[in-house]
């Protein structure tokens, strides 16, 4: 189905937005029933849209290169779970981004459903930007995305959906706001480095990269994390909601799995958008350096 992409103004002016938080097994049955019953609980507190972490259907097999691996991928057509997560979202009537492993052919994607509040998939996304370090293997199982960013009028609003190691890079976050995103959401998959990367504890960092796309694009913006410890790294949770200024508005600690609802005000978030300038006074002409690897025009 060709994706519908954003035209006018949506009718939605204020919507209830949820993130799950959730550790994961190697049970293909078993993440996607505790999935459906997170999205259910977040139905039942009035949520419009939800959303789940990244490559929540197993645990996070990039950790290692395998083989065998690439058999955890399936074609859009005939996918074992997007029709239930279809049928689910218009049985409840919400908006429902899913990430899933994507065969295509010869190519393999980190890809993601959206799936309007109707039952109705409007399009897919394929993720763009693919790490590519200690415990992060993506490269070998991730053909670089070739959808482009995508911003998505649903029922509820438009939105703009990033992977994981997308939500590090502002060209991308600006690209959706342009293309009239209310909210930017970030399914996600991040933890603990490895000794060999230094160890280090990268979640404030991963917050102030997203926290500064709010305010620059003026703009809600949302990530879902997992947690648990899966091999060697463990997942450090940390999903939350911000408002349009970077303030959170839902907050989850590093280890607790749930269900976490924000409120958000799309029609005063348009307002602070056109009045704060930001677009009015940007330079495209100028900014040619950014279609180029080494700055040189």
């Amino acid at each position: 189905m060709p994706d519908r992409l954003v035209t006018g103004n949506p009718a939605a002016e204020t919507v209830r937005l949820a993130v799950v938080q959730m550790s994961c097994s190697h049970v293909l049955e078993e993440n996607l029933a505790k999935a459906e019953a997170f999205v259910r609980e977040a139905a039942s507190r009035g949520t419009n849209i939800v959303l789940l972490q990244e490559l929540f259907e197993n645990l996070y097999f990039p950790q290692l290169e395998r083989e065998e691996l690439f058999g955890l991928a399936f074609p859009v057509e005939g996918h074992p779970f997007l029709e239930r997560f279809s049928k689910l979202a218009a049985e409840l009537g919400v908006v429902l981004p899913v990430s899933f492993f994507e065969h295509a052919g010869q190519a393999y994607f980190n890809s993601l459903a959206m799936i309007d509040a109707d039952g109705r998939v409007l399009g897919h996304y394929r993720k763009s930007h693919i790490p590519d370090g200690p415990g992060y293997e993506e490269k070998y199982y991730f053909n670089p995305g070739d959808s482009g960013f995508k911003t998505w009028r649903t029922r509820f609003g438009n939105v703009g959906v990033g992977i994981c190691w997308d939500q590090w890079f502002p060209e991308a976050a600006r690209i959706m706001a342009l293309k009239g995103a209310d909210l930017l959401l970030y399914p996600t998959a991040i933890g603990s480095e490895p000794e060999e990367a230094g160890a280090i504890d990268t979640r404030d960092l991963w917050r102030r990269a997203m926290l500064g796309h709010a305010v620059s694009n003026v703009a809600y913006v949302a990530a879902a994390n997992r947690v648990g410890t899966e091999g060697g790294t463990t997942f450090y949770g940390s999903s939350f909601i911000s408002d349009f200024a970077g303030e959170l508005l839902a907050d989850a600690d590093r280890t607790s799995e749930g269900v976490f609802v924000a409120d958000l005000d799309l029609a005063l978030a348009r307002r602070q958008r056109a009045g704060w300038g930001f677009f009015r006074d940007r330079r495209p002409d100028l900014y040619g350096a950014l279609l180029t690897l080494d700055g040189e025009e």
